[in-house]
Parts: C-alpha cells; sequence; structure tokens
C-alpha cells in the first residue's frame, strides 16, 4: 500500500515538522512494515509553469515529426513574451494549456534546462510529459494536457502536486485494514495520540424498495450488497488533477472519472467498488455460484471458464462479473467519444454501483483458479469492514455528482445477512501475563478502545471487536494489540533458563556430526524442496515395482510438475548439480541430508483432534498411523575434479571410489564400520555399484548404496559424464551405533607396519578379505589399508593381487618383529581359508618399521 503523506494529513492533523521517515518510524514501532519512503519531486526547481499553445509550425525535412511551438507563460519568462519551444510529441493541439520548464529549471534525475539550438531552431525550455516530471504513466503516452480552466503562469510543481513523500507499506495478510488510507491513518492517529478525522462517517439513507434490483442466491458467499444508481453524467467530464495525482501516487493509472473514482474510493476506504454501465445491464443484479462450464470475458479481455466454487455476479443473461476479483466486458463503462454523425460526445450516462462484501475465502480460491490478481482481491482475501459498504457507496455518488454533474436518484438497495457483533471475553490482565509487564486494567481498556474495540467489564472484560478487524478472534489477539501499542520496545529482555539435562539427542547430534564431516571433506551442503514428478523416477531408470515409486500424492503441489514427496534424496541434489553445472560449476560436490516419505499401505485416515485442548495419546497415535514411514537419509553427487591440478602435481577426476569413501565417512561419524558388496541396483552402474551394509542388532543391514551413476541416467538428467553419487539411511546407521564415538588413541609406542600381497579370484571383493585379514590379526591390529590392485600375466588370467598394509601396536609395550609377523600370519592364515588367498610375497620395504618418536 503506497500512503501520500500530503493525502494522510486529510485525516489526521500531524505537526508539520513531520517527515516521512518520521511517519515510518511511528508506524513500525505500532507493528506496520514500513518498507521505504518515495521521495517525490527530490532535486525538482522551477520555474514550471502553466503554458498555452500559440502557434505550431511543422518542420518537415527531418526524419521524424517535429514540432516549432510558441507557448504563452505569462510572466514566468520575465518578459511576457511567448517562449519558442521545440516538441516531438504530438497529443496537443493549439489552445491547449500545457506545462512548461523554462531555462535555469531542474527536473528529477539532475535533468537541468537551458536554452539549446536542436533542429535548426533555439529551444527556450520544454513542453512536458508525465514520466519527465517524475509523474509515472498517466496512460497517454504523451505531453500533459490540463483542463482549460488553469491560468497561464501558474506555477505547475504546486498544481501538480510533484513535491510529496510516499510511504511504501507491506501490508501483511492479517491487516488488510491498511490497504486503505483509512486504516493508515487509524494507525497514524493512534501513533501520534491524535484524534482522527474518519473518512467513513457520512450521513447514508436507509435502504428502501426502488433502488436497483439486487438477488443473492448465496448468503455464504456475499453477506452484504449495496447498489447505489447515478444518473445524466457528463461523458467528457475528466477526473480533476488532484485526483489523478492521488492515484498515480498511490500506484495506480488514472483511467476516466468514474473508474478513477470508485478506485479513489477503495483506497480510502478499503472498500472495493465496481460501476457499471446501467444501459448495458439486463434485469436485476445477482450474486450466485458459477455453473460448471460458464464463461465470462473479463475487463482484461480473457475469456475464462468458470468453476462451480467461483462466486460471480450476474444478469438476465449470465455471469458479467468475478465476484470480488474483476468486472465483464459487456457492463464495462464506455470510454467518452465523439459520435462521427453528429459530433455529440458519446459515453457512459448512467451507472450502477456495487459495494458488497464477499466470503474471503471464496475470493482468493477464485483469484488463485484464475491467477487472476486485483486490487479488489487483494483487499476481500485480507479481509474488507462489511459495514463500510453504504459509506462507499455514498462517498462515490457524491464525487460523482460533484465532479460529473450527475444526479444521484433516491433508491437505495441493501441486502445484508443478520449477524451479530463479536465478542470476545478476556481477564483485564490477560496482557500483563502474556507479557510479563503489569500494564494495569486502564491501559488495557485505553489500547482497545484505540483499536476500535468496544470494552465493558472490570476484572472480566467483554470486548466488542470492531467490524473492520475479522483477525481479532481471541483474547491472545487482544494481548497482541494491547503490547504492539505499548510498544514492543519496552518489554523486558529475559533468557530462558533451560532445566538440566536437557540438550540435543544422540539423533540430533549424529545429524550435525555428519553435516560437519561432510563439509570437511570438501562436500556443500544443498538443501531442496522435498517434491518431486514422477517423470524423474523413470529417468532414474527405476523397475516398475521399486518401492521409491510408491509415492504420497499431495492435495494442493506448490508446482502441477512436482505434486508428489521425494522418496530419494537423489534427484534434488541431481537437479542442484545440473544447474551449478550449467552455469559454469563444473568441479562439484554436493550433499543434503533430510527426509524421504515411503508409505506402506497401511496408513489409515486421521480423525482430525479439536483444539480447544491437548489431543489424546489415542488421537495422536491416530495421527501417526496416517502418516507415511518418513526415515532420514543423507547423500552425496559428485562430477568433474576431486583433486584439482597444480604445482604440487597432477589433480583426479571424482569416481565411484569416492563416492564410497562419503559412505564410510558417513558411517564413521557414527562409529560404524560399513560392509562394501558389488550389487546392481539402479540408477547406478551396474559394474560400478556399491551396496554398503552395517550390523544392526548382531544382522547385517543394508545401509545405501554408492558408485557411479548408469550413463543412460546421466544421459536423461543432462548431467556432467562420469557422475558419481551416495546415500545412505541415517536412521539405520543409528541403530547400528554403539552411541559412543572413540576418540583417536595416541600412543607413545612405535607402530609396526607389515605388508602382504594376496592373490585371489577377481569374484572375490576385497572386503572380504580384508574382514579376514582384521579377523585373523587380532588384537595387535591398529588399521588396515588396500594400496594396490594388480592384475596381469604375472598373477594369472581370472586373478588379482591385493596389497596390504598392516598397522599393529600395543598399547602397554614396543612390539618385536616376531609379535608382528605372528599377527600378520594368522591374517594371512585366515584370509587363505576363507577366501582361497594365496600369498604372493612380502614387500619390497622391511618387515619391521618403527615410526619416528615425536
Amino acid at each position: 500500500m503506497r500512503v501520500p503523506l500530503s493525502w494522510l494529513r486529510e485525516y489526521v492533523d500531524l505537526p508539520a515538522t513531520e517527515t516521512g521517515r518520521d511517519v515510518q518510524a511511528k508506524l513500525i514501532a505500532a507493528g506496520l512494515e514500513v518498507e521505504t519512503v518515495e521521495q517525490l519531486g527530490a532535486g525538482l526547481k522551477g520555474p514550471l509553469v502553466v503554458g498555452q499553445v500559440l502557434t505550431i509550425e511543422e518542420l518537415t525535412e527531418f526524419k521524424k515529426p517535429i514540432r516549432f511551438c510558441t507557448v504563452d507563460v505569462g510572466q514566468a519568462n520575465g518578459t511576457g513574451e511567448p517562449q519558442e519551444i521545440v516538441c516531438g510529441a504530438r497529443n496537443f493541439s493549439v489552445g491547449d494549456k500545457v506545462v512548461v520548464v523554462l531555462p535555469g529549471a531542474v527536473l528529477p534525475g539532475d535533468f537541468a534546462i537551458a536554452a539549446r539550438k536542436t533542429y535548426g531552431r533555439t529551444s527556450h525550455g520544454m513542453i512536458c510529459s508525465g514520466d519527465e516530471l517524475g509523474m509515472g504513466d498517466d496512460g497517454s503516452g504523451g505531453i500533459i494536457v490540463l483542463p482549460p480552466e488553469h491560468e497561464v503562469g501558474t506555477d505547475a510543481i504546486k498544481l501538480l502536486e510533484l513535491v510529496d513523500e510516499v510511504l511504501d507499506i507491506a501490508v501483511t495478510p492479517d491487516r488488510g485494514y491498511a490497504l486503505s488510507m483509512r486504516g493508515v491513518a487509524r494507525e497514524t492517529a493512534t501513533a501520534y495520540g491524535l484524534p482522527l478525522r474518519d473518512p467513513a462517517l457520512l450521513d447514508v439513507p436507509g435502504p428502501n424498495s426502488y433502488g436497483y434490483g439486487v438477488k443473492v442466491a448465496d448468503p455464504v458467499g456475499c453477506d452484504s450488497f449495496t447498489a447505489r444508481t447515478v444518473v445524466g453524467l457528463e461523458p467528457e467530464a475528466r477526473s480533476p488533477i488532484w485526483l489523478q495525482r492521488r492515484l498515480q501516487k498511490a500506484g495506480m493509472r488514472p483511467i476516466s472519472l468514474a473508474v478513477d473514482i470508485t478506485n479513489y474510493v477503495m483506497l480510502e476506504l478499503g472498500q472495493p467498488l465496481h460501476a457499471y454501465d446501467r444501459s448495458r445491464l439486463d434485469g436485476p443484479i445477482g450474486v450466485r455460484r458459477a455453473e460448471p462450464g460458464e464463461k465470462l470475458t473479463t475487463l482484461d479481455g480473457t475469456t475464462r471458464v468458470l468453476d462451480a466454487e467461483d462466486l460471480v455476479i450476474t444478469d438476465n443473461r449470465g455471469p458479467i462479473g468475478l465476484a470480488g476479483v474483476m468486472g465483464g466486458a459487456n457492463t464495462e463503462i464506455a470510454d467518452a467519444a465523439p459520435d462521427p454523425e453528429t459530433g455529440r460526445i458519446n459515453g457512459t450516462t448512467e451507472v450502477v454501483i456495487e459495494a458488497a462484501h464477499f466470503d474471503p475465502v471464496a475470493i482468493a480460491r477464485t483469484a488463485r483458479r484464475h491467477k487472476l490478481s486485483s486490487e479488489a482481491s487483494k483487499r476481500f482475501e485480507r479481509g474488507v469492514d462489511p459495514q463500510a459498504a453504504a459509506a462507499a457507496a455514498q462517498r462515490t455518488v457524491d464525487l460523482l455528482v460533484l465532479l460529473a454533474g450527475g444526479t444521484a436518484e433516491g433508491g437505495v438497495t441493501q441486502v445484508v445477512a443478520p449477524s451479530a457483533p463479536r465478542t470476545i471475553a478476556m481477564p483485564a490482565d490477560h496482557p500483563d501475563r502474556v507479557a510479563g509487564v503489569t500494564y494495569g486494567r486502564e491501559t488495557v481498556v485505553r489500547r482497545l478502545q484505540e483499536v476500535g474495540c468496544d470494552v465493558y467489564g472490570q476484572d472480566d472484560l467483554v470486548v466488542t471487536v470492531p467490524s473492520w478487524r475479522p483477525d481479532l478472534a481471541e483474547p491472545n489477539d487482544l494481548a497482541e494489540e494491547v503490547i504492539r501499542l505499548e510498544g514492543y520496545e519496552n518489554l523486558p529482555s529475559t533468557l530462558p533458563t533451560p532445566p538440566s539435562g536437557r540438550g540435543l539427542t544422540a539423533r540430533q547430534r549424529l545429524h550435525r556430526r555428519v553435516g560437519r564431516a561432510l563439509a570437511g571433506a570438501g562436500y556443500v551442503e544443498a538443501p531442496n524442496y522435498p517434491f518431486i514428478g514422477e517423470p524423474v523416477l523413470d529417468q532414474l531408470g527405476l523397475d516398475a515395482d521399486d518401492a521409491r515409486r510408491r509415492v504420497v500424492k499431495l492435495v494442493n503441489p506448490l508446482s502441477d510438475e512436482e505434486p508428489a514427496l521425494r522418496t530419494t534424496l537423489l534427484p534434488g541434489l541431481l537437479g542442484a548439480l545440473r544447474r551449478n553445472d550449467g552455469r559454469g560449476s563444473h568441479d562439484l560436490a554436493l550433499f543434503e541430508t533430510g527426509l524421504v516419505f515411503r508409505p506402506t499401505g497401511e496408513e489409515r485416515p486421521a480423525v482430525t483432534p479439536p483444539v480447544d485442548r491437548r489431543p489424546t495419546d489415542e488421537e495422536i497415535a491416530s495421527l501417526n498411523a496416517a502418516l507415511p514411514r518418513q526415515p532420514r537419509r543423507v547423500a552425496v553427487v559428485l562430477a568433474g575434479a576431486r583433486e584439482q591440478d597444480g604445482w604440487w602435481g597432477k589433480g583426479r577426476p571424482a569416481d565411484w571410489a569416492d563416492a564410497i569413501e562419503a559412505g564410510r565417512l558417513v558411517a564413521r561419524e557414527a562409529g560404524v564400520e560399513l560392509t562394501v558388496r558389488a550389487d546392481q541396483h539402479a540408477p547406478w552402474h551396474p559394474g560400478r555399484c556399491a551396496a554398503l551394509y552395517a550390523t544392526v542388532d548382531g544382522e547385517e543391514t543394508l545401509v545405501g548404496h554408492a558408485g557411479e551413476l548408469h550413463p543412460r541416467v546421466v544421459k536423461a538428467l543432462h548431467l556432467p559424464d562420469r557422475t558419481c553419487a551416495m546415500e545412505l539411511e541415517l536412521d539405520v546407521l543409528e541403530q547400528a551405533s554403539t552411541g559412543v564415538v572413540q576418540a583417536p588413541r595416541i600412543s607413545t609406542f612405535p607402530v609396526a607396519t607389515q605388508d602382504v600381497a594376496l592373490v585371489v579370484a577377481n569374484d572375490v571383493p576385497a572386503a572380504d578379505v580384508e574382514s579376514a585379514l582384521r579377523e585373523g590379526a587380532g588384537e595387535l591390529l591398529e588399521s588396515i589399508r588396500l594400496f594396490d590392485v594388480f592384475t596381469g600375466e604375472q598373477i594369472g588370467e581370472g586373478s588379482k593381487s591385493l596389497a596390504y598394509a598392516l598397522r599393529f601396536r600395543a598399547a602397554d609395550r614396543t612390539l618385536t618383529v616376531d609379535e608382528a609377523s605372528a599377527a600378520r600370519d594368522a591374517a594371512v592364515s585366515l584370509a587363505t581359508e576363507r577366501t582361497g588367498a594365496v600369498l604372493r610375497g612380502a614387500s619390497a620395504s622391511p618387515g619391521w618399521r618403527p615410526a619416528p618418536r615425536p
């Protein structure tokens, strides 16, 4: 909502010294979000005056039409002689009153005006358009042509109200009353402690039986409808400058007098209105729900197919408007235009004014359904004062009579559904208990009365809520009003004291450790929305019976292309990788932790619990039973270089081994050792896919998969070649975890390293060999590392050589060569027994290599 300070002063007698910045600070303290204060006319300097065009000479020797004009500016130029001006605009004629800027003036944007030679003539100033004066678009796209009654030489800066301040307020959904000058003025008056001149306090005639006919078939969707009629309008009447300028400052474009007046009253009182050309109406106005398949051409020229939930305005022909959103083209106010035969000005001379109150939910759904957000729908969906309709209609009638020469007919139609004032019972000390501050009953009552409430009672208050505040529904809402008007800044700052023994749960600690570990390994966290479209599951190459294809679909998705909840983290991460790669970042390592949603098919419909009490254990169990399984997962994706080239040597690309190592890194944070086995699982490459297992309650349990993605998946998703990924289920890792992560031990005794090379068949997993070596080496083994895999003629066809470095250390002594060798031999013996491994030979390095002392 854009609020011109000059307009605001009509309703509140602000001190003359108060600036827009001062008012902004007051309103922010009162809880309104005043984003900016725009300084209109900043840097503008005259002379800027009204001039009258005396002569126009068309200069035809140039590529574009140019006019050499003489303009009477009175004594503003100091001589009284006509001013010679070159102008390229063509929307004015001899005798028109225009706005002229003379040499020595400065226009907005620090544009200094001086006499200069152009197109072979000397131009002593400019004839101005609205854009050049910072007025915005007035719809004409050319020179400002003023009404003839303004005198030549009049100061145009004052006439056009070019210098002003405009507050731009971001109105939150619960403060719809602030979408009007009336609402903002009320907040301003309260903030300054000044009286308010309420523009809605008008003498309104009561309803009678001879007004324009109205039939409301849906009193729930429309609980109030007022119709007034004005006849004898002058078609050629134009909106006065003050009205046009207020609309422009508020961000609206002047259109025609009747439409401008309805927009002006909407901005002033917050009540949207609509003006119908009575000659184009057929019978009484009706309000009902649309019939399925009905069509309506709205004012924007679009033909819309209506939904059965749409609330429409009708006459005998059918729909003539979307209620509370936009009117129909078939009853639009006609623009004034001369009759080609008689020369008489034709246009709308009789209007019917609609001022109605519609259901906010119905209007909001209609606007979203048709993707048609209007100034009216913005107000109705936030809540409009239902008792302002009659005053808004009267204000519109008064302005039409005053400015368009019309006559108000005596008929007043009001269709109002009966309703009682809304009341809230509240203890007088409730705001004190909410804020932790003692306000006292007098302060509470005074603040609520300033909001517009009627308050009765002593210790127990009965508060009648004003009609323009539909957001006030319970005692906490009233307490909030007291607190904000007393000042949020006056609330004491008190740090809460948490009870002892609380803190992060084991699950939360694991979640954080995993994130820190991946970030430390060079991965960047890339959270994504938990929504997917089913086509991406086809692109991942999932089988028809894959459990990841069973998705939970949303009733009201944010996007029709992604209507389901994700069953895997990979689509979002791969999409982020694709976008970053497409924008020039080719070396990528991303990770995400979050929930996936796996329906079991056993979910039962939940019963919605009441809101006036805590749900029972049975109700909570029913809600939980209605939810799908939501395991917590972690996933990484990699592409490009894992290690960069540099002076230190050659880099290397990311590959499947890095994805597996990421899984091991995550598992180590849970204190779990993973077992890695070859597998075939979409969307991974069948020859470069590893299944990752952990021991849970003594049984080996699948935790996730890692490896290189299938080439078809890479192509379908437009990913970089050889993209790799890993995905693990953190909940399973947590179950496998002992809950204690061992800190690294620092020993003062040296390490003994024994290297062995074992020849095994190609189909024997290295993980099985490592497991056997680890078990056989016993408790003296500190670590084991596979440092070489070799195949070739020396090994034999169908075999491979695996070289391991075994590190032995005792906690209480220095190991002897015999002890280390015995442990190594035991490890090799068990590996031979389990996997058929054959010892190829000891390493070239000595069997005993003590670590250097620090």
